[in-house]
C-alpha cells in the first residue's frame, strides 16, 4: 500500500490583531473571508480559490501571549499567478516586499510580512508570467525587510 503526504492544506495563525490580520490577506493577498465552522472560539477563515487556506485564530479574549514573529516556521508560500499585478498592488498599499529572480530563471517571488511576522512567499513560474521579456526586479523601489 503506498501512501503520499500531499499539498498543503492550510495554515493557522494564532493573532491578537484578527482585524489586522483578516485585512492584510484581504486587502494586500486578495484572499476572501469565507464560511468557518462554528467554533466555540472567534476567528476567520481566509480563502483562495474556493479554498480555506488560512485559519485565523482569536486569542485576544484568552491569555494566550502572542508570539512575536512566526516562531520556527520560516515562511508559508503560495503558487501564485500576476507578478507584476502584485508588484503593484503593494506598492500602491506601501506594503515592504522583496522580489526576486531564483537563479537559473525558472521561477520568480515576492516576500511580505504578515501582520504578526509570518512570511508570506508568492511564487510565479517565469514561462506563465512572460510576455516577452523579464521582469523588473530592481530593489530601489521595493521595500527591504
Amino acid at each position: 500500500m503506498s501512501m503520499t503526504v500531499g499539498v498543503l492544506d492550510h495554515f493557522n495563525i494564532r493573532t491578537r490583531k484578527l482585524a489586522d490580520t483578516v485585512r492584510f490577506y484581504e486587502d494586500v493577498l486578495g484572499l476572501e473571508k469565507g464560511d468557518r465552522p462554528n467554533f466555540a472560539f472567534p476567528g476567520a477563515w481566509m480563502y483562495s480559490e474556493g479554498k480555506a487556506v488560512v485559519h485565523l485564530v482569536d486569542i485576544s479574549v484568552t491569555e494566550e501571549p502572542q508570539k512575536p514573529d512566526s516562531g520556527v516556521v520560516h515562511h508559508v508560500a503560495f503558487v501564485s499567478r500576476g507578478f507584476d499585478a502584485m508588484k503593484t498592488r503593494l506598492q500602491s498599499k506601501k506594503m515592504p516586499f522583496d522580489a526576486r529572480q531564483v537563479p537559473g530563471g525558472d521561477l520568480w517571488q515576492i516576500f511580505v510580512n504578515d501582520p504578526n511576522g509570518v512570511m508570506i512567499e508568492l511564487n510565479y513560474e517565469a514561462v506563465k508570467e512572460q510576455a516577452g521579456s523579464a521582469p523588473s526586479m530592481r530593489t530601489d523601489d521595493v521595500g527591504k525587510r
